[in-house]
């Protein structure tokens, strides 16, 4: 399989390094510098392009992707705004689009296991649910992704929260309430708590290293090569 890569720092090199190791070949590397060479991808064969740029590229460079019929894979978080013109554009090229806020497999059981979490504790409304997480310091979105993921599992299972806050901002008091925090060195830890008087119930996910988000793009690239259509990482998983 021929890749392009729509971002190349520490991710970037990370995803490189497994495609490769995988028996895939990187045809195109995009920064900030080059990304008008995106419209070489197809040129130079590419089957799909794996993203992790940033924000305020990565619509403009998903949409190039699949205006040229290159599937894609995107984990970049920051962009959401802009998701309907994406999908709207990969179904009118009938085009295949992935999205994830984390690639991680262990993070995606993660997801299914705060939801039924979510689920037990929706009787119980003595507990006060909340979050952490807590990242690198090179992260410019905060909350993460992954966070937003987390709090909108929450959310859609207990109607005791509408929306989502960072512990920092006033917010209704129907708001979840995340604490972001920036480290050196940090790949990504999300934490959930429910508190009552009593006891404190928390689970906890924490990345030990990046070799685990690269990987689950790479299995999600070669996942969807074959395939059109609108997808995520529980379509990869069969969760």
């Amino acid at each position: 399989m021929k890749i392009a890569l729509l971002g190349y720092g520490t991710m970037g090199h990370e995803v490189e390094k497994i495609a490769q190791q995988r028996g895939h070949e990187i045809v195109l590397k995009i920064g900030r510098q080059n990304k008008d060479e995106i419209l070489k991808a197809k040129e130079l064969g590419a089957d799909v392009a794996i993203d992790f740029s940033l924000p305020e590229i990565a619509p403009e460079l998903i949409k190039h992707c699949l205006e040229q019929d290159i599937k894609v894979v995107s984990g970049t978080t920051g962009w959401l705004e802009s998701m309907q013109e994406i999908e709207e554009t990969c179904s009118s090229r009938k085009g295949a689009f992935l999205y994830a806020s984390n690639f991680s497999i262990g993070v995606n059981l993660f997801f299914n296991l705060s939801e039924k979490l979510a689920q037990l504790m929706l009787p119980h409304a003595d507990y006060q649910a909340s979050m952490k997480e807590t990242h690198h310091t090179r992260k410019k979105d905060a909350p993460s992704g992954t966070a937003i993921s987390l709090a909108d599992i929450i959310i859609q299972e207990d109607s005791r929260y509408s929306s989502w806050k960072l512990s920092t901002e006033n917010g209704q008091a129907e708001a979840l309430s995340i604490e972001a925090e920036r480290t050196d060195d940090v790949p990504g830890t999300h934490e959930i708590f429910y508190k009552s008087e009593i006891d404190t119930i928390s689970i906890k996910h924490e990345a030990h290293n990046r070799k685990g988000f690269a990987l689950g793009a790479v299995i999600a690239a070669e996942w969807i090569k074959d395939k059109t259509g609108l997808f995520n990482m529980n379509d990869v998983l069969d969760l």
